[in-house]
Parts: C-alpha cells; sequence; structure tokens
C-alpha cells in the first residue's frame, strides 16, 4: 500500500504486516479479551455496512452536509472501531466528554446536528435521555454495554449485508487527505464550547511526525500500551493513531481507579498520562514512603533526596551516578515494579508537569517525556525526546519535524504546519481571529531556550496585572507551590489588586497524618483547616515558596478550603484545567476575606 493518506488507512497497513496481531484488549466480566487486527478489520467493516443501512451518509462531502455520529463512553475497543467505521464511509465522529453536563451536551449535540449517538452506559443514557426532546437532529441512539430501552451496537453488525459492505470501498476512495475527519468540541474554561474541524491531514500528519520525532525512539512496534485518558480528547486518539500504524497492542484499562492494578497486569511499555494522574502516584508512593520505619524509610528518603538533585547528561558527576544506581537497585525498582517493570516512557502532556516529578522519576529510570500542543494542533507541536540529547528539564521539548514556531512580540507561540486545524465549525469569524496567514495563535505565553527546547511560562488570558500596574503570570507560581506535599490544588489571584494571593485545597490524607502527629483533634476539614497550628504550617510553606519569586509575585495572604475541586463540581475541565472564573466565581467570600 502507497503512504497512508487517511487515518483509517491504518486497518489495510496491518492486515499487509500482521493481520494476527492482538491489536484491541479490555476487560469483559472481568478477564481481559483481546481482538486481531483481523477480527477488528471484520468488525469495522461491518459496523459501517450496518451504518449505511440505517442511512447515514457522506451526503456530497460539505463539513455541514455530512452525518454526524456522537460517541460518550469510557475507552474500549468499540469505541474506535466506531470510529473506524464512521471515517471510511464518510460520516463525522463527534466526541462528547462523558463528565459533559445536559446543558452542554444538548448544545454540542445541537451544533453538529447529530444524527446518532453511541453512549457507555445506563448512566450516559439518562444523560441523552434528558436532552433528546430538544434534540430533533438526533434519530438513533445505541448503546456499548447491554441496557434496557435502547439497541446495543451490536444490532447494527447484523443489520450489515454483502451489498452495503461492497459499497465501502467506493465511498472510502472518494474521501482524501485533506478532507474533514473529526469535529472535537473543546472544552472550554469560558463560554460554549467550540467544535475544532480536524481533516486526515492535520491528525495523519501529526501521527507520523510524532512516530519519526519521538516514538520510533522508544520502540513502540510488536509493544503494549494501556490507553485511560479520555479517548474524546485528541492526544490520546491521536496517540491510539501512533499505536495503530506502528503495530503496537493496546490495552484499556477498565477505569482511573484500577490503573494500578491494570499496569501490573499489563506491564505496558508505554502509556500517557496528565500531570494530576502523576502527581497522585507520586502521592501514593510518598504516603507509603512514610508508613516505613527505621532503616527502611531513611533508605527511602536518602534515594528520594538523590533524586531530587537529578540532573540529564550525567552533570553530577560518577560519585552520584553510583550512589543513583545503588538506590535503582534497592528502591526505585519496586516503583518501577508498580508501574508493570516493563515502563520505559510515559508520556505526559494537557497542562504544565512540576519539573521535580518528571526529574524524580527519570531518576528512577521512567523517563517523563512531557510534550505541548492544543485540539486545534492536532495536539502535538513540541516534545520531549526518548535520547537524552533531544530533553530538558522545565521545558516541553523540541518542535516535531514538519511544524513551525514563532515567537510573537508579546511572547505568545505561533504554530504553523499541517497539523494546524481547518478551523472552527460554523465559526469563520473565530478561526479569523486565531488563524492569520497560516499561523495559528495558541494562547499560550513561551520561548525557545537555546534555540531549541521550546518553554512554555503562562497562559496569555491568565496573566494579570495588580493594581500596581504590575504583571503576574500564576502559573510558574502555582506549579511550584504544587511541590509541597501539603498541597492538593491552588489558584493565585490578584487581578487589579494590591497583592497576589491564594486559594489553597490542601492533600487532605496528608494534612490528617501531619495533625495526628502533632495531636490536632477534629472532626471535619472545615475545621482541621481553621485550626491556628495548621494555619500556621501554610504561612511557613508559602513563606519558604515565596523566596522563589519577586516581591510582586510572592504570595501575601491565603484561604485553605475544605473541599477539593472536581470535574462534577464544576471547578475543573474534563482536562483537568482549571475553570479559574467558575472558581473565583463559586469562591468570592474566600477571596474576600483575602482581600477585606
Amino acid at each position: 500500500m502507497d503512504q497512508p493518506r487517511r487515518l483509517f488507512d491504518c486497518l489495510p497497513l496491518l492486515l499487509q504486516q500482521q493481520p494476527e496481531l492482538s491489536l484491541f484488549s479490555a476487560k469483559e466480566n472481568g478477564v481481559w479479551v483481546s481482538y486481531s487486527v483481523r477480527q477488528v478489520a471484520d468488525l469495522v467493516d461491518k459496523f459501517s455496512a450496518g451504518l449505511l443501512e440505517l442511512g447515514v451518509s457522506a451526503g456530497d462531502m460539505q463539513p455541514e452536509n455530512r452525518d454526524k455520529i456522537a460517541v460518550m463512553g469510557k475507552n474500549r475497543p468499540e469505541w474506535m472501531m466506531l470510529d473506524l467505521a464512521v471515517q471510511q464511509i464518510g460520516a463525522i465522529l463527534t466526541p462528547v466528554y462523558p463528565t459533559i453536563n445536559v446543558k452542554e451536551l444538548a448544545f454540542v449535540l445541537n451544533d453538529a446536528k447529530v444524527k446518532a449517538i453511541f453512549v457507555n452506559d445506563a448512566d450516559l443514557f439518562e444523560k441523552v435521555k434528558a436532552v433528546q426532546p430538544e434534540v430533533p437532529s438526533l434519530q438513533l441512539v445505541y448503546s456499548f454495554d447491554e441496557v434496557a430501552g435502547i439497541p446495543c451496537w451490536k444490532e447494527i453488525l447484523h443489520k450489515s449485508s454483502t451489498a452495503a459492505i461492497s459499497k465501502i470501498a467506493a465511498i472510502a476512495g472518494k474521501i482524501a487527505y485533506e478532507d474533514l475527519a473529526t469535529i472535537i468540541y473543546t472544552s472550554g474554561t469560558t463560554g460554549n464550547p467550540k467544535g475544532v474541524m480536524l481533516s486526515h491531514k492535520n491528525i495523519l500528519s501529526n501521527v507520523m511526525d510524532s512516530i519519526d520525532c519521538a516514538f520510533n525512539d522508544i520502540g513502540v512496534k510488536g509493544q503494549r500500551a494501556l490507553s485511560f485518558l479520555p479517548l474524546n480528547h485528541i492526544f490520546e486518539r491521536m496517540v491510539t493513531y501512533i499505536y495503530l500504524f506502528s503495530g503496537t497492542s493496546i490495552y484499556y484499562a477498565e477505569s482511573l481507579d484500577t490503573i494500578g492494578e491494570n499496569l501490573k497486569e499489563v506491564q505496558p511499555t508505554l502509556f500517557t498520562t496528565v500531570p494530576r494522574l502523576l502527581e497522585k502516584v507520586y502521592e501514593r508512593i510518598m504516603s507509603k514512603g512514610q508508613e516505613l520505619t527505621g532503616i527502611k524509610k531513611k533508605l527511602f528518603y536518602w534515594a528520594h533526596d538523590l533524586a531530587d538533585r537529578f540532573e540529564l547528561h550525567g552533570k553530577n558527576g560518577p560519585w552520584y551516578a553510583l550512589q543513583l544506581s545503588i538506590a535503582n537497585k534497592i528502591i526505585f525498582s519496586k516503583w518501577r515494579e508498580g508501574l508493570g517493570g516493563n515502563v520505559k516512557a510515559i508520556v505526559t502532556g494537557g497542562a504544565a508537569c512540576q519539573v521535580k516529578l518528571i526529574r524524580i522519576f527519570t531518576a528512577a529510570r521512567i523517563p517523563i517525556l512531557e510534550g505541548y500542543g492544543l485540539t486545534e494542533t492536532s495536539p502535538v507541536i513540541a516534545v520531549n525526546r526518548y535520547p537524552e540529547s533531544g530533553r530538558k528539564f522545565g521545558s516541553v521539548g523540541p518542535l516535531i519535524s514538519q511544524v513551525s514556531v514563532r515567537i510573537a512580540e508579546d511572547g505568545e507561540i505561533l504554530c504553523k504546519g499541517d497539523n494546524v486545524m481547518m478551523g472552527y465549525y460554523k465559526h469563520p469569524e473565530m478561526t479569523a481571529e486565531v488563524l492569520k496567514d497560516g499561523w495559528f495563535s495558541t494562547g499560550d505565553i513561551g520561548m525557545l531556550d537555546e534555540g531549541k527546547f521550546l518553554k512554555i511560562t503562562d497562559r496569555k488570558k491568565e496573566m494579570f496585572k495588580t493594581s500596581g500596574g504590575k504583571y503576574v503570570a500564576p502559573l510558574p507560581i502555582e506549579n511550584k507551590l504544587k511541590e509541597s506535599m501539603f498541597v492538593e490544588q491552588l489558584i493565585v489571584i490578584g487581578a487589579e489588586r494590591k497583592f497576589v494571593g491564594a486559594l489553597i485545597v490542601p492533600s487532605f490524607s496528608n494534612l490528617k497524618e501531619w495533625c495526628r502527629k502533632h495531636g490536632i483533634s477534629y472532626t471535619e476539614n472545615a475545621e482541621m483547616i481553621h485550626h491556628p497550628k495548621v494555619i500556621g504550617l501554610y504561612k511557613d510553606l508559602v513563606e519558604s515558596f515565596n523566596q522563589y519569586f519577586n516581591h510582586v509575585e510572592q504570595i501575601k495572604r491565603f484561604e485553605l478550603l475544605s473541599t477539593d475541586w472536581g470535574i462534577d463540581t464544576g471547578e475543573l475541565t474534563p482536562k483537568l484545567s482549571l475553570k479559574r472564573k467558575v472558581i473565583m466565581e463559586k469562591y468570592k467570600e474566600a477571596i474576600d476575606r483575602i482581600y477585606h
């Protein structure tokens, strides 16, 4: 087969090369069930044919006239089979976050004029049922699990006919490299979600450039990967196509709660994650370290402190290297076992990762490769490489090939390349705001370090000015404070105020342990955070971190909050980014106390 020109070309390529490869695996009734390339290709064709029999069509191939198929479910083989089946008959897959609220769900389904939706289970069906009367275009609802009251996806396979299957090749043959492949609605920290139109060219160019630049060095061909980041986000979906074009077996985690168990079962070479999940892994490791006693505890903290000083390229010297190899043997080998014992690298994106974590895990022979990009750039713009020469702590790595970056006068990162989106669906005016002469305005502030390594210093719209006229970038301050084991989440505030303040959500598991050791009794979190000793702990902590920042950036006052921020409660996007506006409104009283 010639050079692939569409995402779904991965299947004919795999059929030629390794038809019996175990491609997708997931647990069904507690047992891992695998689908070979041959089985997947057969099911995808039947799925496509069944959809054609149901009247799903590519229309005249204009974006607005092609049928939109939504999917709202967890990562599973059926999700990707639906994606491939929809693509090869020219319809458009429109993924929706399972955590979406009903108001936004109705907006997305109406904006895209969705014809059919596939849901994971009964709970998500209830969400669809609640908005169905408001969505006149929605004709078909199917589920992946068996759910009373709606047909299961397998019923579509039974609708397929030889005649319908024979039509697929002709339809697929008309789909071009530049044609729209998917519409992804960004979760949006403000306003309604926007539909990002990504073509086969956008995503496939990013897949091939990422394989060449990063994934070939890791060596993913013939290996196993664990998938748990949401497929409805472009990061995990694009990486899935890297696996598909590389011949990597994909195992789907049962849920976020079972990742630890699934890692041990699958023993993957690679997985992708977001910093928040990495932080939780680190917190678990540290809490286990605290439980140790005697010499074991001393050795744990000796190894940890050693790793905290790690530098790339052997800069620490031979005596340090010898100590680190001992630490790896007696301490960090257990960390690696906890991740399945076979991980060569972890790729992280979606938000800024603490340098401290990258440093410590890398010293423990678990390289964390931080990358950067947006839904609008399909997504990768830059990524740290597997060989050390292509890595730099505190950066998001060198640009991938075929992608150009320019730093605007105000410091904003502009991106150009085949990976840049076609535009926002039905919003040419919004597209024109961010896309000028092929250059996409990322909204992020950054610089090229050593002319090679891209560094993100802040979000343009999140920078603020104090009433004294001084600019403050909150992101570096937030990331630094999150290095403390006592800080779970925080937001730095101070726009048009005299000084910088912060709302801090403590790491309650660690704080409770601290309170126990210091004889502090309490019944609720709200009572604990008002204890003078606890407030004193956080005052000392903030003061110790203030030394890293200039006078204007230092946190002068803060408020401790008694509950975590979450997606369901509205403070976080599905990507686990802070919804600053929501937090500022929700905690107005706490902010008023800071500035009273």
